[in-house]
Formats: structure tokens, sequence, C-alpha cells
């Protein structure tokens, strides 16, 4: 056994001198929970569960905000469970952590891996701890999910097959313009020259820029921004459907903006919270008057963002160019079509 271990580690090591870094060893698979484990952890932790997905710059914080107005709703942001690595999973991905959960000597298990029961048992805890002290029933996490696509949707179903799935769309080519002012704003450290440039001749000078004469992406930032958008919303809401069926809910990040109370009454109603009351359609008014991330944006770059409406639907309308639309139309427009945003691709 020493002797393995050994021939293991000079094999690592002369892979690391040969290609420069150490290979990092391959995640063990996780077993999904077993319903009979769902039912028992139930009973310590019996609050109702559900996590909001969406591509990033969609609507994601708002809903947020809005949908934990409820008396028996509470909502928090991104713990990233299944979302970003390194993962809820990375409790017990280490192979040595699993051989210790599943050990046949460990007469604590059952005969059984225990890892699925720990990351639910840490989840759940995380989640009800919270919304114990808020004196709430009915708990979830808002996570984008841009990073991982439909594969946070299959990592969620091993630990919540039982959860309820809230995905919100907008419209990519609206997200496009709003991630690429995030980036101007929050992330300027990770442009490229030509980024940069665009970015200080749009403070500058924004006005040939809403004249549609000159664009506020590089080709490359715009097709890595369609295909994104177009790849997650298509795959993410397609997985949902096969994993959740009636536990998985879509609303439109514009149709939240028009219809406020309707969509999120039917959003309560979906996660089995009480009706509606009086003071809960003033508490929603109220909180769509704010706007804590423009206000933010507005004060790390007003230069930048002044002339924007933040939020708004259809700014991409004045921002893309007629060779933005084109090439967005090629990566994405199928995509856009799909959910209701153009009726076909003459636009």
């Amino acid at each position: 056994m020493m002797l393995g271990n050994v021939k293991k580690r000079i094999g690592m090591a002369a892979r690391a001198l040969r290609n420069g870094q150490a290979q990092a060893p391959p995640r063990r698979q996780v077993p999904p929970i077993q319903a009979a484990d769902v039912l028992e952890v139930k009973a310590f932790f019996p609050m109702e569960k559900f996590f909001i997905f969406g591509h990033a710059r969609s609507g994601t914080t708002l809903l947020t905000r809005l949908v934990r107005l409820h008396p028996e709703v509470h909502c928090n942001y991104q713990a990233h469970f299944f979302t970003r690595q390194p993962l809820l999973e990375g409790l017990v991905s280490d192979p040595g952590i699993g051989e210790w959960l599943a050990r046949r000597s460990n007469r604590w298990n059952r005969g059984q891996d225990l890892s699925p029961l720990v990351l639910r048992a840490a989840a759940d805890f995380i989640l009800e701890r919270e919304a114990r002290r808020e004196g709430k029933r009915i708990v979830g996490d808002k996570s984008p999910n841009s990073l991982l696509e439909e594969e946070s949707v299959r990592l969620m179903h091993k630990v919540y097959p039982d959860a309820r799935l809230v995905l919100i769309v907008r419209d990519g080519r609206d997200v496009a313009v709003s991630h690429r002012f995030q980036q101007f704003i929050d992330a300027s450290q990770h442009l490229s020259g030509a980024d940069l440039r665009i970015r200080a001749d749009f403070a500058r000078q924004p006005e040939p820029y809403f004249a549609g004469d000159r664009s506020i992406f590089t080709p490359k930032s715009l097709r890595a921004e369609a295909v994104s958008w177009a790849k997650n919303v298509t795959q993410t809401g397609r997985v949902a459907r096969e994993l959740y069926g009636d536990r998985y809910l879509y609303l439109r990040y514009e149709d939240l903006l028009e219809s406020p109370l309707v969509e999120l009454e039917r959003i309560w109603i979906f996660l089995g919270a009480g009706p509606v009351s009086p003071s809960l359609v003033e508490a929603v008014a109220s909180e769509l008057a704010r706007n804590p991330d423009a206000d933010w944006q507005m004060h790390k770059a007003g230069d930048l963002v002044g002339p924007l409406e933040k939020g708004k639907r259809g700014s991409w309308r004045s921002l893309f160019t007629a060779s933005d639309r084109q090439a967005f139309k090629e990566l994405a427009g199928q995509a856009l079509v799909d959910w209701g945003y153009e009726q076909g691709l003459e636009w």
C-alpha cells in the first residue's frame, strides 16, 4: 500500500515537471440522495426549499428582493451551492472523505455512502438558520447559473429533488448590454486594450454609441455574450423541465416589470405561500421604486452610466449597431424566438 502511494506521488511529480503544474486529482462522483433519506432529513429540516437561477444580469437580484417581501418567504443571495466552484459537493469530493463516509466499518452509515445526507444537512442548516431568525417558513437561495449552466440543475437535483426551481429569463440583448457596462465598472482589470479604449471613448463621447454608429462591444465580446446567453437559457430550461416537471417555474424579467403583482403572486402560489395582502402590495411598490445597483454604479462610475436607463427594457435598441444585431441574430436568434422576444428573425 505504501509502495503504491510512493509510486503515485512520483508519477504526479513527474507530470508536474513535464507540464509545469500538478494535475488536480479527479473529483469523485457523489451519489444522489435517496427518497427515503429525503423524508428522514425533512424531519430535522422541515422548511420548503426553493432556488432561483438565471443568467447573470437577468434580474435575479430584483426578484429576490421582491419574493422575500412575503411574510412567509425568505430568500438570500448567492450561496452558489450548485452554480460556482468549488460547489456544495466540494465538502465531500475528496476521495478520502468519500471512503470515510462510506466505510463498511462505520456503523453509523447503515451500509450506505453518507455523502448526500451530509450535503443536504449542511445546506438545509445554512438556509433554515437564517429563515428561522426572520420568522419565515419557506426559504430559498438565488445564485445566477451562468458558469455551470444546465449542470447546475443536475447538481441541485442530486441533493434537492423535492425542492422548487424558479428560472428568470431576460432578453439576451439587454443582458449583453447590462453585462458590458458591469464589466466596464466592476471588472475593468480583466478588460483587453480594445475594451478599455471603448470604455474611455464612451465616457468621453457617448452620442455615437447611442446613435448606432459605434459599438460598445468588440466582435469577440459580443459573440461570447450571445453564445453564453442562448446556451444557458435554452439548456437550463430544458433540463429543469425534464428533472423538475411541475416543481419548475420560469418567468421573464420584462413581465415582472410590467405586471409585478401578477408575476409575484404566481411565484408565491408556486412556492406554497399565503395570499397577497394590501400591505404586501404597498411593499412591492416601494421596493420597485428602489434600484440599489443603479445607485452603486452611479456612485462608482457616473461618467459611464449617467446616460443609461438602468434596468429598462429594450436598451439594446439604442446601443446595438447593425453589425451587432446581425451577429446576435445569427448566434442567439432562435433562443430569442423560443422565449417570446421575437416572432422571427426579421428584426
